[in-house]
């Protein structure tokens, strides 16, 4: 017969049982869970959404030319780079070194720390001149003014208390291990009452992470140059001003680093005027020199030749020239040591050096933004001088490809030049030398008109520069709160209040390896449940008597009943009852079963066969000379000698086990043993015999040749489930004859029943 299996179906009517049984957890949980949920719900302050909406402006060439050059500085700006610069920790740093972010005021009036409506506290704290801007851990101070204005300060560095001042005026200087600072009082100090404040004051670079994990910066569309930024605050004006000035400080800064490149554009373009102007009146001197020499002053008048063939290869050939003066304007400043860490004012034509160019750049201004912060020394800074040294080599290594590919253009143009030349052999050489000066002098000629459109474009750009961003939405409160109502909250409350204890007894089933009920039991086996005895609050070996009324007493006559119908032959006498371990009411059940046999008139012996530790004398309170060992051991001892008749119990004999013998095995399978068993069916009807345990020792199966049935005793939260398994494998087995299993322990149906803990 296969054993049962409940685990492919739900049992909906024990698990509605097991609710009903443990309602008072349903109970205690809905009140806590509720509680919390209201005590919640009154401290809770709403949290509003706050939105701002930032257009970002695209850049403009700021040197676009006839020459085709590109941009002076930089490139087209790319939205995508533009977040990262306004949720960067150098903009979030600045806002939060404005507007002082880096300390916190909080109420200490209930359990909970409320912070103070921004910008509103009554006391200020001023730190040292410099202490936050390498300040790596927190302090907390809490302040408390008594009615007369006197102040207590007590700062915490974590939990160590590093300065402690009572009864001060203020303002007051506290001198802590990271510096001073001092507490002075603000217009909105409330006089003639107790205040106490809690104030917490962390560096500059930890604010700006806070705000990095407070705000978001995104994308508004795919399509769209416009980023959101969003944040969560109970303080909708203090989330507003933040995100206000994170896109001021955006701006602010955006036009500083134009600015800057634009005063060093016009630097360098300054410089370069300068030399090319002394230059082209050198070659303008020489030209003029060379006509008047040679009294020439018409080359079309001396010649009559049609220049028009070389004018293509003449007008690519100044472009050439031009773009490669330019390109060794940037490599000479590059290359100059001076200029190491500098901005790059020019940019080639070529569209990977500017993008090379374009990147060195903001390598170059993120090492000026860190260098405002850090030493020179710093790692940060170390580790960017190293990248931009890369960078800067690898940006001059392109540039000589890009200028060897220039000269071999020139070259090709020149070859061109020369072979038209080569065909104007009736052209005299003064007129060829003419030639070549009014070239040479076209090409600086407008180098000098290009450099000078760029200087008052550089010069324009600084006079009209413009943020980088367009405020579409200043920071604005939607006007629900995010989050949670109280009502929402409430309900919440009450839903965890009612699934926590299905939960909890999920998992107390679930880990726990012992039954609790008899139907638990008929889950595990299959082995016939011969009767359930609930708990008694007596504490009485012996229950079953004559006299005896008690719903424990009904019990045991019911289990002699089932018992009864058990031993359904007129041979079987003899009824062994064991358990898994001590504990579990064996030697109960085997006293009173005894008992409740005997009330039928009938002759009934209760032998102690638990040798190895025995308590039934203990229990039944008698004390014979002689037990079960001493009879099997010893030859004088006779049968009578061992047979103690008691009292309470008409009909009823005891074999106790006797002294704990040295060789308990060898004693249970003597022949001696069986004798005395043949010898007690003939004076009893029935011989109830209370074994060891089968799942400490293996006496309880020498002992099952000697009976004719079995009863197995478990008890209720104590009895595990492994040792049901391991029972059923011995009656599967047929280890044990007619095995049958009693309940011992179970809840009682009724208001009274009985308890036992003795074994």
């Amino acid at each position: 017969m296969a054993k049962k299996n409940n685990s492919d179906f739900i049992d909906l009517s024990g698990l509605f049982k097991l609710y009903i049984k443990n309602w008072y957890m349903f109970a205690i949980s809905v009140t806590v869970f509720l509680g919390i949920g209201i005590a919640y719900a009154l401290m809770y302050l709403p949290k509003y959404s706050i939105n701002a909406n930032l257009l970002i402006n695209p850049e403009e060439d700021t040197m676009a030319s006839p020459t085709g050059l590109s941009s002076l500085f930089g490139s087209a700006g790319y939205v995508e780079d533009e977040i990262f610069i306004v949720s960067s920790h150098t903009v979030y740093r600045e806002v939060a070194r404005d507007m002082k972010l880096n300390i916190s005021y909080f109420t200490d009036k209930n359990i909970f720390a409320t912070q103070i409506d921004y910008p509103k506290h009554p006391v200020e704290v001023t730190p040292q001149s410099g202490i936050m801007d390498t300040l790596k851990t927190g302090i907390t101070f809490k302040v408390s003014v008594d009615k007369n204005g006197m102040a207590s300060i007590r700062g915490k560095i974590k939990r160590e208390t590093v300065v402690k001042v009572k009864n001060v005026a203020l303002p007051y200087v506290v001198t802590t291990p990271l510096g001073k600072f001092a507490f002075s009082k603000t217009p909105d100090f409330p006089t003639g009452k107790n205040l106490d404040i809690i104030i917490g004051v962390q560096g500059y670079d930890s604010a700006a992470e806070d705000m990095s994990e407070n705000i978001s910066v995104e994308i508004a569309s795919k399509r769209s140059n416009v980023i959101s930024l969003k944040m969560v605050s109970t303080n909708p004006d203090y989330g507003m001003a933040i995100l206000n000035a994170v896109m001021d400080k955006y701006n602010e800064k955006g036009i500083e680093q134009k600015n800057d490149q634009n005063r060093m554009t016009a630097q360098f373009l300054s410089e370069r005027i300068d030399i090319l102007s002394d230059e082209l009146s050198a070659s303008e001197g020489e030209l003029e020199s060379f006509k008047e020499r040679n009294e020439l002053f018409d080359i079309g008048q001396n010649t009559g030749y049609t220049f028009s063939k070389k004018a293509t290869y003449e007008s690519q050939l100044i472009k050439a020239r031009t773009d490669a003066e330019i390109l060794q304007m940037t490599r000479d400043f590059l290359s100059a040591s001076e200029n190491a860490y500098s901005l790059v004012p020019t940019t080639p034509e070529n569209s990977m050096l500017a993008t090379a160019i374009t990147d060195y750049n903001q390598a170059v201004l993120q090492r000026l933004d860190l260098l405002q912060s850090a030493h020179p020394d710093n790692s940060m800074v170390k580790r960017l001088s190293e990248q931009i040294d890369t960078m800067r080599a690898n940006i001059l290594t392109s540039m000589s490809r890009t200028a060897s590919s220039l000269n071999v253009r020139i070259n090709d143009l020149e070859r061109e030049m020369n072979s038209a030349d080569s065909k104007l052999s009736n052209l005299p050489s003064q007129e060829r030398e003419l030639l070549k000066l009014n070239r040479d002098l076209t090409v600086k000629q407008q180098l000098f008109v290009f450099l000078l459109q760029q200087r008052e474009q550089t010069a324009l750009r600084l006079a009209t520069a413009f943020p980088k961003g367009t405020l579409v939405d200043t920071a604005y409160t939607l006007s629900k709160p995010v989050g949670l109502g109280k009502k929402a909250i409430a309900l919440l409350a009450l839903f965890f209040g009612l699934l926590t204890p299905p939960i909890i007894l999920f998992i107390r089933q679930l880990i726990n390896d012992r039954f609790e009920t008899r139907q638990d039991v008929e889950s595990i086996t299959n082995i016939p449940i011969l009767g359930e005895m609930c708990i008694d609050r007596g504490g009485k070996s012996l229950v079953v008597t004559s006299e005896s009324t008690s719903s424990t007493a009904e019990l045991f006559r019911l289990l002699r009943s089932n018992l009864l119908f058990l031993l359904n032959d007129p041979n079987d006498h003899v009824v062994l009852v064991t358990s898994s371990t001590a504990g579990e009411g064996k030697s109960f059940i085997s006293i009173n079963l005894a008992a409740s046999l005997a009330l039928l008139n009938k002759n009934v012996v209760l032998v102690g066969m638990d040798i190895r530790k025995p308590q039934l004398a203990n229990y039944l309170n008698i004390a014979p000379k002689f037990g079960l060992t001493q009879y099997l051991s010893s030859s004088s001892v006779l049968l009578d000698q061992i047979i103690t008749p008691l009292k309470s119990v008409p009909g009823l004999d005891v074999i106790v086990a006797g002294p704990i013998p040295p060789n308990p095995a060898e004693l249970l399978i003597s022949h001696k043993l069986d004798e005395l068993v043949a010898d007690l069916r003939k004076r009893y009807h029935y011989i109830i015999l209370d074994t060891a345990p089968i799942g400490l020792v293996s006496d309880t199966f020498t002992l099952n040749r000697v009976a004719d049935a079995s009863i197995y005793v478990c008890r209720a939260n104590y009895t595990s489930k492994k040792d049901l398994e391991e029972v059923n494998h011995i009656y599967e087995n047929k280890r044990l004859k007619k095995m049958s299993i009693v309940v011992n322990g179970t809840a009682s149906k009724k208001t009274y029943g009985y308890s036992h803990d003795r074994v």
